[in-house]
């Protein structure tokens, strides 16, 4: 007779308040010994539960998101019978054991007929990728989407993920493997061989220090844009010398208001003019790689540096906000970049990105595509120049601009013609009413 049993979480070590990221089952289920139930993941590691009876699924008494521990209920199951994972059986002591018959060895037993041959199995169709294995152990998905991953020949590694905390699910993983055969990509095909496993200690000292999250995830997805997007990188330099001016009344005239308008802020506002005017930089290649869409807004990604690494959330609506809007949110979104209190929603939905390095240093740079956006605006450290102008050299405060485009996407001409446009537009603020 049918039994029913509660499957509760077994001991998972020292982890309390775990939370649950996948459930592999559902009421009415049929459900072999071992087979997974859920998933659950702490801030060190993911972990699949199996199912220490077979029969079918009654109740499932867990959501995801729930916090579980040692000893909570997940599921109720109606226990086929002699379903119980068995427990193993002593061996037979040495006294117990029979001893070895002297016989002579039994006469050899024909074989039997052969069955009929098993089909050859056809082989993955992304077999021919090479798989980053210590990206592939770091990639954050829970273990089936890993064995669905195996399965497929894909690499985890190569992947953004649309779950909950930018984790991987299994149709992230049937959507790479789609777009790899459409693309007919694979890693094999780069001709690039691994990095070399070195021990560094052995040239002296050194400290390990583990990426962040951030990191990792940033690292993923450079790396990805990098090897998958032709970059051209465009070089131009912007007469800012009456912006500059302008800026600082600005910010005299809102100083009790605290409010702070950065060069950022006219770039934002410069970028909006050149989208409507070349509006091939403000799309995205589909999946496919043969459609081009056009956005009708304007959102425009901000890159900022946080204790843990980049993130690049969007600041949406740019070409319905004013300066002194633009300059408000901006500073909002860097307190909340920097508290950790930016949601994945944040960083998603961009027309171009800026990363801008002025505040640092340096000449020029060639920033990375951030797909699937296709361009994106590097600003390095402004600088006082002469400029030969009406048959005279004057001082004028020079920005240096450095546009990095999909050139499946854009032609070096048309990227020249944008960044002489920002030029044009930034040295003539009067522009940027147009």
């Amino acid at each position: 007779m049918a039994e029913i049993k509660d499957i509760l979480v077994p001991d998972i070590g020292d982890f309390d308040g775990v939370e649950v990221i996948e459930i592999m089952v559902t009421a009415g289920d049929a459900i072999n010994i071992e087979d997974p139930i859920v998933s659950l993941e702490s801030d060190k590691a993911a972990m699949e539960i199996p199912s220490p009876f077979a029969g079918t699924v009654k109740e499932v008494k867990v959501n995801l998101g729930d916090q579980v521990s040692e000893g909570s209920l997940l599921i109720t199951i109606e226990a086929s019978e002699s379903s119980a994972i068995p427990a193993e059986e002593p061996a037979p002591s040495e006294e117990a054991k029979p001893a070895a018959p002297e016989s002579p060895a039994p006469a050899p037993v024909s074989a039997p007929a052969a069955p009929a041959q098993a089909p050859i199995p056809r082989p993955s169709p992304t077999a021919s990728i090479k798989i980053n294995e210590e990206g592939f152990k770091n990639a954050y998905a829970s273990p089936s989407v890993r064995k669905f991953a195996r399965e497929l020949g894909a690499d985890l590694s190569q992947m953004s993920g649309s779950g909950n905390k930018g984790r991987i699910l299994k149709e992230d993983v049937k959507n790479w493997v789609k777009q790899t055969l459409s693309q007919g990509a694979t890693r094999g095909g780069l001709g690039v061989e691994p990095m070399p496993e070195i021990d560094f200690s052995q040239f002296g000292d050194i400290e390990i220090h583990e990426l962040t999250r951030i990191n990792k995830l940033t690292g993923k997805f450079l790396h990805r844009n990098w090897v998958t997007i032709p970059h051209v990188t465009q070089f131009d330099e912007a007469d800012i010398t009456e912006l500059e001016k302008f800026r600082k009344q600005l910010n005299e005239e809102n100083q009790k208001d605290g409010t702070r308008v950065t060069v950022l802020v006219f770039l934002m506002k410069a970028l909006v003019s050149a989208l409507k005017e070349f509006p091939r930089f403000n799309s995205s290649l589909d999946h496919t790689g043969e459609n081009l869409i056009l956005k009708q807004y304007i959102n425009i990604g901000v890159a900022m540096d946080t204790p843990d690494g980049l993130v690049v959330p969007v600041i949406r609506d740019c070409d319905r906000k004013s300066l002194i809007e633009l300059a408000q949110e901006l500073t909002e979104t860097s307190q909340r970049a920097r508290a950790k209190k930016l949601s994945p929603s944040d960083m998603q939905g961009g027309s171009i990105s800026i990363s801008s390095l002025g505040g640092i240093g340096g000449t020029s740079f060639t920033p990375i595509v951030n797909a699937p956006e296709v361009a994106i605006l590097g600003v390095s450290r402004s600088a006082m120049k002469p400029v030969y102008k009406d048959g005279e050299f004057e001082a004028r405060l020079m920005l240096p601009l450095s546009l990095s485009y999909d050139h499946r996407v854009i032609d070096g001409a048309d990227g020249a013609r944008f960044t002489s446009y920002l030029s044009r537009v930034l040295s003539d603020t009067r522009r940027l009413l147009l």
